[in-house]
């Protein structure tokens, strides 16, 4: 059999295994054993085992739990509730404010968790109420709350970036500051995509009635304001201004994280027994799932390069004769449909490996391909027929916001995505000039 060609039938086996109804950590699991049989023999599970010891080693990855304990912890605390209020009284005049106030919510509030599902879930069921009730367009509903959540993926600390940082040997704190700019830039084309829409047609989404902040005073407004906003941005400086200062690893900053977040629960009256019970249940679930499908997708991708997928697809890449920056459109093209059908891990598991290394050899910065990546994910969020902030969206929506609603209400969101997108490509600055700065790369 010609050499790559095992490596090359990988992967319609995976999709087959996937649409079968196999679930994707052990379609990977099912596949590194089956393509890896042929060459490793008897020596399979040696092998297999010997590349789990490898990530168990990756210190990186020990921040993954600590981050999702933050962010269920804060989920807990009620520091939502009084942002989304402050944000009301800030942003509640202009078009769109609710949703505007959603959206600088999340921002803000992915900035504290790194985990986008809780984001989402949070804030979902404390705006979708009062955007119903204000006769908010449901598309539009869906979609802000949507596009909102998926902002954990991007706007650090982002446990995506964690994962890529492990798989690529990269420095989390370079990928932190990498992804900010766009992250920040992201939220702002929402939020004008938002009021331009509802400047257009105010019964999408008309302004909140002034009497229901008249009565409040400046001083009032700037109090509230300070004692919502204040605990979130000191939480934000310590987590992530200690890795991108140097001062902290992500592992250090993520417990850092979690004391802050106790400290707010406390602060709030929201501490007891059965809320960190609870959040401790969550963490290990979620870091359960996270953790199967990575030591699956490095059993995958190892068997892969053994079979010869590297070199293939280097071959390959030579053969189409495409110019260098042809070659990234068309691993991002990749990213991008398999994100149709793949969870964000499986996605970086089962390309990283083989994408990194072609894109370092062609002269390109790994860092700007790396947030390009991480843009490409986040629109994998929104993009049916996976579209997990949909399904995170359908559990929290009442019944009157149908499923194509939500469909249509993501839609004009993934296009600004894409356009963040293409900002980053053609703007490498946007990725690259942070880190240059605070890490004189």
């Amino acid at each position: 059999m010609p050499e790559g060609m095992l490596a090359l039938l990988m992967f319609p086996t995976l999709f087959v295994l996937i649409l079968a109804g196999l679930p994707v950590a052990y379609a990977l699991i099912a596949c590194a054993f089956a393509f890896g049989l042929p060459f490793f023999g008897d020596k399979l599970g040696t092998q297999l085992f010997g590349g789990l010891t490898e990530l168990a080693k990756n210190y990186t990855l020990s921040a993954i739990p600590l981050f999702i304990l933050m962010g269920t912890i804060l989920e807990a605390s009620g520091i939502a509730e009084r942002l989304f209020k402050t944000m009301q009284i800030w942003f509640g005049r202009l078009p769109g404010g609710l949703c505007v106030a959603a959206l600088s919510m999340c921002a803000l509030f992915a900035a504290t968790t790194g985990v986008f599902g809780a984001v989402e879930i949070v804030i979902g069921l404390m705006a979708i109420p009062v955007m119903l009730e204000r006769k908010y367009n449901h598309g539009l509903i869906a979609g802000t709350i949507c596009a909102g959540g998926s902002l954990g993926t991007i706007i650090p600390p982002s446990v995506t970036m964690l994962v890529y940082a492990a798989i690529a040997d990269l420095s989390v704190g370079d990928l932190f500051a990498g992804v900010l700019l766009p992250g920040l830039l992201m939220t702002l084309y929402f939020v004008v995509y938002v009021v331009v829409r509802c400047t257009i047609r105010p019964q999408d989404g008309a302004p909140l009635p002034r009497e229901l902040f008249g009565s409040m005073s400046l001083g009032e407004k700037l109090g509230l304001t300070l004692g919502a906003i204040a605990p979130a941005l000191l939480l934000i400086i310590a987590v992530l201004g200690s890795t991108l200062a140097g001062i902290a690893s992500p592992t250090e900053a993520s417990a850092v994280g979690v004391l802050g977040g106790i400290v707010l629960a406390a602060a709030y009256g929201r501490l007891n027994r059965k809320m960190l019970i609870d959040a401790l249940k969550k963490t290990v679930s979620l870091s359960a799932v996270i953790m199967l499908i990575l030591g699956a997708g490095a059993l995958f991708s190892s068997v892969f390069i053994v079979n010869g997928g590297r070199t293939m697809v280097i071959t390959l890449m030579q053969a189409l004769d495409f110019p260098p920056w042809g070659v990234v459109a068309l691993f991002l093209a990749i990213l991008f449909l398999l994100g149709f059908i793949l969870d964000w891990v499986s996605m970086l598991l089962v390309c990283i490996p083989v994408f990194h290394p072609v894109v370092v050899s062609l002269g390109f910065d790994p860092l700007w391909f790396a947030v390009m990546v991480a843009v490409v994910i986040q629109t994998s969020y929104l993009t049916p027929p996976l579209a997990p902030a949909v399904f995170y969206f359908k559990t929290i929506a009442p019944p009157q916001i149908t499923l194509p609603q939500m469909l249509r209400g993501v839609m004009p969101f993934v296009c600004v995505e894409l356009f963040v997108l293409l900002s980053v490509a053609f703007v490498p600055a946007l990725a690259t000039y942070l880190p240059q700065v605070l890490f004189a790369r």
